[in-house]
C-alpha cells in the first residue's frame, strides 16, 4: 500500500499540472467534459483542437480564471488556489494593450504587477527588448505598433517574472515566418531553462517543431493524447520506403508477399530506385528487408511517418463520426 501511495505521490510531481475530469459549461453549452491529462514538468505541451472545442476555457480553467463545475485540477502537487497562478505566465489570444501609454510604460506597468521592483524590472525589459530587437519602440506609443511588434511586447511582460508554467494562447497569429521563427527559439531557450510550457495553436508546424507532447480535444472531449514521436509512429500505418538499385520487377515479387501496396519510382541520377510500402503488418519488416536484399542490392529502408496535421484530421473526422453518446 506504502509502494502504491509512493508511486501516486511521484506521479503528481513529475506532472506540472494534473487535470482530472474536469467539466464545465455555460448555460446550456458544454465546454469540457470530463477531461483528463497530465502535463509533464519541463517539456512544451500542445492543446490542440478545431475551433469551439474547449481548449480556451480549459485555458482558463488551468490559470484559475474559471473555476470547473466539477473534476480537480492540481499544480506541483496540490489543488490549484488563485495564489498559485504568481508562478504561471499567461499570453491569451485577445491581446491587451493599452494604447495611449507608451510601449516601455507599459512594460513596466506589467512588471510592476508580477512583484518585480521599477530597478529590476527596467534592467530585465532593456535586455529582453534588446534580444526580441524592438529597442527602438521603448518610448512610441503602443497605438503605433504593428499586431507582431504589440505581441513582442506581450511575450516578453508575460515571460519577464520567470513564472514556472507559460500559457500560450495562439501565440503565433499575426506574426510573419521571421518572427514567428524567433518566438519559437525563445520558448524553446525557456524550456530549456525549465520552464513548463503550455500552448494552443491551429499551426500542426509548429507543433512538430515544438511539442514534446499534445492533447487533442473535440466537442468538450480528450480525443487523443501522448508524446508526438509516439503518436506519429502509432498512426505510421506501417509505411515504409525502401531504397535499392536494380530491377523493379524483382524487388517487386520479393516484397509482395510481406506487403499490401508497392509503389516503385523511377532510378535517380545514380541508379537508385526509391519504393513505397505498406507491409501487412509491424512485424513483417524484417522478411521483407532480408526478401528485398536477397533480390536487388538494398541501400537503406525508414519508416514514413504522418504529419500531425494529418493525424490532426484524421482524428478529429473519426471523433465527428461518433455520435454524442459515443463520445
Amino acid at each position: 500500500m506504502r509502494l502504491i501511495f509512493q508511486k501516486l505521490i511521484t506521479t503528481y510531481m513529475d506532472n506540472i499540472i494534473t487535470v482530472e475530469e474536469v467539466s464545465k459549461a455555460f448555460s446550456k453549452h458544454v465546454a469540457l467534459d470530463r477531461v483528463s491529462l497530465s502535463v509533464p514538468r519541463g517539456c512544451v505541451y500542445g492543446l490542440l483542437g478545431p475551433n469551439g472545442a474547449g481548449k480556451t476555457t480549459l485555458i482558463r480553467a488551468i490559470n484559475h480564471i474559471t473555476a470547473p463545475d466539477s473534476g480537480t485540477i492540481t499544480f506541483n502537487g496540490h489543488v490549484l488556489t488563485g495564489a498559485d497562478t504568481a508562478h504561471m505566465g499567461y499570453l491569451p489570444e485577445e491581446r491587451g494593450l493599452y494604447k495611449k501609454m507608451k510601449v516601455g510604460d507599459q512594460a513596466l506597468f506589467f512588471a510592476r504587477l508580477k512583484g518585480l521592483d521599477r530597478k529590476e524590472a527596467t534592467t530585465q525589459l532593456k535586455a529582453w527588448f534588446e534580444r526580441l530587437e524592438i529597442s527602438d519602440w521603448w518610448d512610441k506609443k503602443v497605438e503605433e505598433l504593428s499586431k507582431g511588434m504589440a505581441q513582442k511586447v506581450q511575450f516578453i511582460v508575460t515571460v519577464l517574472h520567470r513564472p514556472e508554467l507559460l500559457i500560450f494562447d495562439e501565440p503565433f497569429s499575426g506574426f510573419d515566418p521571421i518572427n514567428a521563427n524567433v518566438l519559437k527559439r525563445e520558448i524553446l531557450h525557456l524550456r530549456d531553462q525549465g520552464a513548463t510550457v503550455i500552448f494552443s495553436t491551429h499551426n500542426m508546424a509548429s507543433v512538430e517543431e515544438l511539442c514534446d507532447e499534445i492533447t487533442l480535444i473535440n466537442h468538450s472531449h480528450n480525443i487523443l493524447s501522448g508524446s508526438v514521436r509516439e503518436l506519429r509512429r502509432r498512426f505510421a500505418d506501417n509505411n515504409y520506403e525502401f531504397t535499392f538499385s536494380g530491377a523493379h520487377d524483382d524487388f517487386r515479387s520479393a516484397v509482395a508477399p510481406f506487403a499490401s501496396t508497392v509503389e516503385p519510382t523511377s532510378p535517380d541520377r545514380e541508379g537508385l530506385s526509391r519504393a513505397i510500402l505498406r507491409l501487412n503488418d509491424a512485424g513483417a519488416l524484417p522478411a521483407a528487408v532480408a526478401a528485398a536484399n536477397g533480390a536487388v542490392r538494398l541501400e537503406g529502408f525508414h519508416a514514413i511517418l504522418p504529419s500531425m496535421d494529418e493525424i490532426f484530421i484524421k482524428t478529429v473526422e473519426a471523433s465527428n463520426l461518433k455520435t454524442p453518446a459515443q463520445q
